[in-house]
C-alpha cells in the first residue's frame, strides 16, 4: 500500500489525480485531498436537479462530475476525502475491505462510527461519509467523503437541485448529516484530524512515509 496526499485544493486537479491513480498507475494507493468549495456530481446526474446552480456561481462553488456513480456531495475545506485504489482481483473492492478499514480507523479515534447499507458511514444515526465506486477492466476505486468541518449550512443550500428536471438521472438520497468534530476532542480541526487518521493508516499499512502529489 502506497498513501499519498494531494498538494492541491482544486477539485479539477483531485479529480484528475483521482483518474491518473486508477488508469495510469498500479497497486494499492490509498489517496487523501481536500477542495475548495465545489458540488461534485455522479456521473449519471444531471446538475440541476441535484444543485442549486444558482447559488453556486454567486459563491464560487464549483460543479463537476466525477468518475463513479452515486449521489452528489459538498465538498469544503472542512471536508476530507478519501479514495482507495487496487488492480482488479477475484473479488469486487465493495466486498473487501476498503469501507470497514475507514470505520475501524474512526472508531480508534473514539468515534461510534457504523457503515450503512448504501455503503455510507453514520455516527449517532447521522450521515458522516458518502461513498462510490468505479471499475474499469484493470483497476478498482472506492471513494468516500469525511465530514470533519463542513459548513452544513452551505451544504445544504448548495444541493436543492429541482427534482423536476431529474427525468430518467439518478436521483441523490437525502440524510441527515454531522460533522466528526462534534465526537471529537474539543479543539480537533481538518488539520489534526488529517494527521490522526494518517498516523492510524501508517500503523495499520506498516509503512513509513507518506507521498505528495504530485511531487
Amino acid at each position: 500500500m502506497e498513501i499519498v496526499v494531494s498538494s492541491s485544493t482544486s477539485p479539477l486537479f483531485n479529480l484528475a489525480a483521482e483518474q491518473t491513480l486508477l488508469t495510469e498507475r498500479k497497486g494499492e494507493i490509498l489517496f487523501f485531498y481536500i477542495n475548495a468549495p465545489s458540488v461534485i456530481l455522479g456521473r449519471n446526474q444531471q446538475p440541476e436537479a441535484e444543485a442549486d446552480l444558482a447559488f453556486c456561481r454567486d459563491n464560487d462553488i464549483a460543479v463537476l462530475k466525477r468518475l463513479s456513480g452515486g449521489g452528489a456531495v459538498y465538498h469544503d475545506p472542512g471536508n476530507l476525502n478519501y479514495a482507495f485504489f487496487r488492480d482488479r482481483g477475484a473479488m469486487s473492492i465493495l466486498d473487501e475491505p476498503p469501507l470497514q478499514q475507514m470505520v475501524d480507523a474512526l472508531r480508534s479515534l473514539g468515534i461510534d462510527a457504523r457503515a450503512g447499507e448504501r455503503k455510507e458511514i453514520f455516527v449517532g444515526g447521522r450521515k458522516v461519509s458518502g461513498t462510490a465506486a468505479h471499475v474499469t477492466k484493470t483497476r478498482e476505486l472506492f471513494h468516500g467523503t469525511l465530514l470533519v468541518e463542513s459548513d452544513l449550512g452551505m451544504l445544504q443550500r448548495a444541493l436543492q437541485g429541482d427534482p423536476s428536471r431529474r427525468g430518467k438521472c439518478v436521483a441523490s438520497v437525502p440524510a441527515s448529516v454531522a460533522n466528526l468534530i462534534e465526537f471529537l476532542p474539543e479543539g480537533t480541526d481538518v488539520r489534526s484530524f488529517t494527521g490522526m487518521l494518517l498516523s492510524y493508516f501508517l500503523d495499520f499499512y506498516d509503512i513509513d512515509s507518506i507521498r505528495k502529489f504530485p511531487e
